[in-house]
């Protein structure tokens, strides 16, 4: 099976990106941005290959059809996307400690 281009949007680039710099600014661990970086690779790429491999469960809990979480490795992060026909695009990269739905929902409205 051929793999999909990962396509994230603004915002999950823009999750990436305040995460990293928690890490390297907040807790002073390059080597755990290092490691981050490397475990949202790694999710793309697993994501690309198999893309139903993701929960539904948001997309039942929120009525948002498609939508689709994979948790990353070692961190407490989900990624959250929609298998496109052409694509998969990723729409957040959120800190599972959070309220995941509530916080979708904001971000939708």
């Amino acid at each position: 099976m051929r793999s999909k281009p990962v396509t994230p949007t603004h915002r999950a680039r823009q999750d990436v990106e305040t995460e990293i710099d928690h890490y390297l600014f907040d807790e002073e661990s390059e080597r755990a941005a290092l490691g981050f970086i490397a475990a949202i690779e790694e999710a793309y790429v697993q994501l690309g290959r198999n893309p139903a491999m993701g929960s539904p469960r948001y997309a039942y809990e929120l009525n948002l059809p498609g939508l689709r979480s994979w948790p990353l490795k070692r961190y407490p992060h989900v990624v959250f996307y929609v298998d496109r026909d052409d694509h998969v695009e990723i729409w957040r990269v959120i800190n599972g400690a959070r309220d995941i739905p509530a916080w979708l929902l904001k971000e939708n409205e």
